[in-house]
């Protein structure tokens, strides 16, 4: 399985929510709490693309975006392809 890392804000509804994902799919991640650790935000927005908005997931070297687009894929079968390819 590629490794997964998501940076989150405790905070974030959006977050949890790609986390309860992950962890209902028994996807092992690590996480990146930008409130708690501010200095890898620049290095989040930079890997995002722009991205300056938690969650940011990425599966293996793949930007997946946010939670909305982790549902996405797995709403269209396509996540676990992604995980394991």
């Amino acid at each position: 399985m590629k490794p997964v890392e998501i940076y989150t804000s405790p905070l974030c509804g959006f977050c949890h929510a790609a986390k309860r994902l992950l962890n209902q799919k028994g996807v092992t991640f690590s996480e990146v709490d930008v409130m708690m650790n501010p200095k890898r935000k620049p290095e989040m927005i930079q890997r995002a693309n722009g991205g300056r908005t938690v969650p940011q997931i990425f599966i293996g070297d793949t930007h997946v975006g946010g939670c909305d687009e982790l549902y996405a894929l797995e709403q269209a079968g396509k996540l676990d392809q992604l995980l394991s390819a």
